[in-house]
């Protein structure tokens, strides 16, 4: 179990590192958008920068595969997004973005949210599961991946129309949050084919089932979004929603799928309810737009009466 919460530790560093490593090189490449993404490909796939990051968030999705083979998919999830927290301090550090003070209210409002969430875990009665039932994944996963979808190209039209205000990137964080969640359970149900002694057989199982290919999909799709919403939004927004909708998403989805029960004492079952409710509600309230860049005065307006 400790080489699991280490290998998630340093997924949580790999994750915030790959992101900021990632918002830096875009910030220096010309605009990009999801409508050519064959421009956006050859525009990060020249940046040493870009490639940089990209290779820290694969490193992570590999740790990942540690994590599942040793942890309960929840308390996965728990340390998962205290990543948020570096996360805020190198985005701070290394990109000088800055958080409201209601931003700052909602991000502590999630980490306590998802604080409940862990305290609900029990070391003696956790359970870590192997596989999940194909069409039950993919019940799942395709509604997912279609809302995902549909709720960035609608945050797409309205970032198209004239006169709006600066969004915050709450819509492309829950969009692209969708997909990584997604992606995490693809990622779980890989770590469940794991052999050293039948390596041919593994990957032939593996072949035959649906989560490569969520994975690919996920991959594709997560890679063109996400770059787009970095570079339009400030990282230290985004990838905390991004992040809490993966973790809640992965949490309950993925104990139903998996079939890691939920607790049977009240106090931790409702802990692990109220948290998940709490954070949700925390999205849902958060600013849309950020505040827009007041106009500089005019000089008739300096000019003293």
């Amino acid at each position: 179990m400790w080489w699991g919460v280490a290998a998630a530790l340093l997924a949580n560093v790999l994750y915030s590192s790959g992101f900021v490593l990632e918002k830096r090189a875009l910030a220096a490449l010309p605009e990009v958008t999801v409508r050519r993404p064959g421009r956006l490909l050859r525009l990060v796939l020249g940046s040493p920068l870009w490639i940089g990051g990209s290779l820290a968030l694969a490193a992570g999705f590999a740790a990942q595969l540690i994590v599942y083979r040793t942890l309960p998919i929840a308390a996965a999830q728990g340390i998962f997004v205290s990543g948020l927290v570096l996360l805020v301090l190198l985005s701070a550090r290394l990109l000088g973005e800055e958080t409201s003070g209601r931003e700052r209210y909602a991000l502590a409002a999630i980490l306590a949210a998802l604080l409940m969430v862990v305290l609900s875990l029990d070391e003696g009665t956790d359970t870590v599961s192997r596989g999940a039932p194909y069409p039950l994944v993919l019940l799942l996963c395709v509604p997912s991946l279609a809302c995902g979808v549909w709720l960035y190209r609608a945050a797409e039209r309205r970032a198209l129309r004239r006169h709006r205000m600066p969004t915050t990137g709450v819509e492309y964080g829950v969009a692209v949050g969708l997909l990584y969640g997604v992606s995490s359970l693809a990622i779980k149900g890989l770590s469940g084919y794991w052999s050293a002694s039948d390596i041919g057989g593994a990957l032939l199982a593996v072949l035959r089932s649906p989560y490569p290919y969520l994975l690919l999909f996920t991959g594709a799709f997560g890679l063109v979004m996400s770059q787009a919403a970095l570079q339009r939004c400030r990282a230290s927004l985004i990838v905390p929603v991004c992040t809490t909708v993966t973790c809640l998403y992965t949490a309950v989805l993925g104990t139903l799928s998996f079939g890691e029960a939920l607790p049977d004492d009240p106090l931790r079952l409702a802990l692990r309810l109220a948290g998940t409710a709490l954070a949700v509600t925390v999205l849902l309230t958060m600013p849309k737009h950020d505040t827009a860049p007041q106009a500089p005065a005019s000089p008739k307006e300096l000019t003293p009466p």
